[in-house]
């Protein structure tokens, strides 16, 4: 394969994708030769636009619906289907074909991400498609939009980076790498998102990041994006007289993002329509819920509008025009997103939960806390330990003013990401809660870290990962985001009404890094081969003094959290179905981030690999 001439950095956002390049020629350290593809797409049937962003909406229209050559792209008219701005738009007045929020059902694990279930709630006559194939049109358009603009340098031949949540699950990274290869992406890695983010600043700051922080700086980075919130602490260390920067500690996932905020909006607007005299339904709401999603994104974007029209279509025969219209005004927004997003909360407050109802429908396990501030709380109070051992040398956290009677991990810094933060009124708002909680805690109060970009940041950020890759610019350390483990069965009698008791064994530590393996202890494990059997894994975000082949036998339940689990039937090789074969592990993360790991009987040179593979079966070498 020939060397790549561009580094490719791709958003795959819930509610937009970008793609930014680096060429990497022309390039040199800090300087770099940086553009943002302008990707075509339709914007109305028919029509063709170059816009930055690509909405990450897909619409599926009834057969009849549109004439011939209305989804024609410049690349092909073998198209039933539009993605991006027309699908986003004429979505809006007929939800029930929309597909959206793709990225949070690929991470779902309530559901079968391969199967055809989305748009959720459409109608039997709708034709659905499956999570995974939503990510996959997205990303083959963004693939032929790069094509078409620079024929004489072909996708597959570039270095690619695709960026997703730090707090995405092994299963969710592996669905969104197959996502990737099905769409044609060869010279693909993964990167978390809130490092994209940060690698975009370090990069706009054109050196300067070098005076904006310090040794024993711990930056916050928040990412709210469009479905989940994104939490990340990264750490300023010198070592060898350089700096160096650590991530130290990510986020649970947490499904809560501007998707929630749409939807309180529309609850909003719909309540003050009941007011007047007018009911909304279901099919209606969801209508409303994208009309408030554009016109959240135009407030926020575009400090002298005050009020933003609502057209929403009507299924009745009795309103003038056959619609609905009302408005969104910003006092709306604001006291929404403001008291319901963002109150101001003490560093000691949580997430609330409440008891929920036996049945429920089936559809995203958002998060039930809607305030930010209290899982940004939360988030701190797990890390306080974060810095005790960083990078398992104890002399680097001197270089951090540690209180030893801090409640929770003081930030010095604060990074914002996502589309919501074009308002200065939410970065304000989490600046004042924040430093509210380090003056009471004994700290000094964090600084912004000014001159982020927040739509295209991520997309910027991981190009230029890419050129860092090559060991020209500066790299964030960190390695797998959590500590995993795999559970391992104990051997014992059988009791009645009693399972076996369970232990915890760590097959990767926390930090380790991609392109990695770790042989774990000699110690032998049974494997059952040639019956079905279930393999259990666990994530910590806050045990770092565990190593690889650590053993737990009892832990506490916030600091270990289950996994998805895997189903298998591991082939018998010559043995008897249910024969357990003595075998020794070894752990392996991959360039891509995803971790494998692998068993090796003994004496025989067969190796069993059992991935994070949400496919159903264990894949096998």
């Amino acid at each position: 394969m020939s060397e790549p001439r561009y580094s490719i950095g791709i958003d795959l956002g819930t509610t937009h994708c970008a793609l930014s390049y680096v060429e990497l020629a022309t390039s040199d350290g800090e300087n770099l030769s940086q553009g943002v593809m302008r990707v075509a797409q339709l914007t109305a049937p028919g029509a063709i636009e170059e816009r930055d962003l690509l909405p990450s909406f897909l619409y599926l229209p009834h057969a009849s619906e549109l004439p011939p050559g209305d989804l024609t792209l410049p690349w092909t008219s073998e198209r039933d289907f539009a993605v991006g701005e027309m699908a986003r738009s004429r979505g809006a007045g007929t939800p029930i074909r929309l597909v959206s929020s793709a990225k949070s059902w690929l991470c779902h694990p309530g559901v079968d991400r391969r199967a055809a279930i989305l748009p959720a709630d459409a109608p039997p006559e709708v034709a659905r498609i499956s999570p995974l194939e939503a990510s996959v049109r997205y990303l083959t358009h963004l693939r032929e939009a790069w094509n078409h603009a620079h024929p004489d340098a072909p996708f597959d031949e570039q270095d690619v980076t695709v960026t997703i949540p730090a707090s995405f699950d092994p299963a969710a990274r592996e669905l969104t790498a197959e996502a990737a290869n099905a769409a044609g992406y060869g010279r693909m890695t993964l990167l978390e998102e809130p490092q994209a983010a940060l690698y975009s600043w370090i990069q706009k700051s054109g050196g300067a990041w070098r005076k904006r922080v310090k040794v024993g700086d711990i930056i916050l980075v928040v990412d709210v994006g469009g479905g989940t919130t994104d939490l990340s602490l990264i750490a300023v260390i010198e070592r060898d007289g350089n700096l160096e920067l650590h991530r130290v500690a990510v986020g649970d996932h947490i499904l809560l993002g501007g998707d929630n905020m749409d939807l309180a909006l529309a609850h909003i607007v719909a309540r003050k329509l009941a007011g007047q005299g007018t009911q909304t339904d279901p099919w209606q709401l969801r209508a409303l819920t994208y009309a408030c999603r554009g016109a959240k994104e135009t407030l926020l974007s575009d400090p002298s509008t005050d009020t933003v029209p609502l057209v929403v279509p009507s299924r009745g025969s009795k309103l003038i025009g056959g619609s609905i219209r009302t408005e969104l005004t910003r006092n709306e927004l604001t006291q929404t997103i403001l008291e319901g997003f963002f109150p101001q909360v003490e560093a000691s407050a949580r997430p609330m939960s409440r008891t929920r109802a036996g049945l429920t429908q089936l559809g995203l396990p958002y998060a039930q806390d809607a305030g930010m501030t209290r899982h940004l709380a939360a988030f701190l109070a797990r890390q306080v330990g974060a810095l005790e051992e960083l990078g398992g040398e104890a002399q680097l956290a001197a270089q951090f003013a540690l209180n030893a009677n801090a409640t929770f991990l003081h930030p010095t810094a604060v990074l914002f990401n996502g589309g919501v933060f074009k308002s200065q009124l939410l970065v304000d708002r989490v600046m004042t809660a924040l430093n509210g909680w380090l003056a009471a805690d004994g700290g000094e109060p964090a600084r912004l870290l000014e001159g982020a970009d927040l739509d295209l940041a991520v997309a910027r950020g991981a190009a230029y990962y890419g050129f860092v890759k090559r060991g020209r610019g500066v790299r964030i350390r960190g390695g797998t985001a959590r500590s995993y483990y795999i559970a391992i069965e104990s051997a014992m009698p059988a009791v009645p009404g009693l399972e076996p008791p369970i232990s915890a064994l760590c097959v990767a530590p926390f930090g380790m890094e991609e392109g990695t393996g770790a042989p774990l202890p000699a110690q032998e494990f049974g494997l059952v081969v040639g019956e079905p059997v279930q393999f259990r894994f666990f994530g910590s975000s806050v045990r770092r003094q565990d190593q690889v082949g650590s053993m737990l036998d009892y832990w506490p339940p916030e600091e270990l959290q289950e996994l998805e689990a895997i189903q298998a039937t591991l082939p018998t090789e010559g043995r008897s179905a249910g024969d357990v074969v003595p075998v020794k592990l070894h752990a392996y993360v991959t360039e891509t981030g995803m971790l494998q790991l692998e068993a090796v009987p003994r004496e025989s040179s067969e190796r069993w690999k059992v991935e994070f593979d949400v496919r159903g079966s264990a894949a096998q070498d």
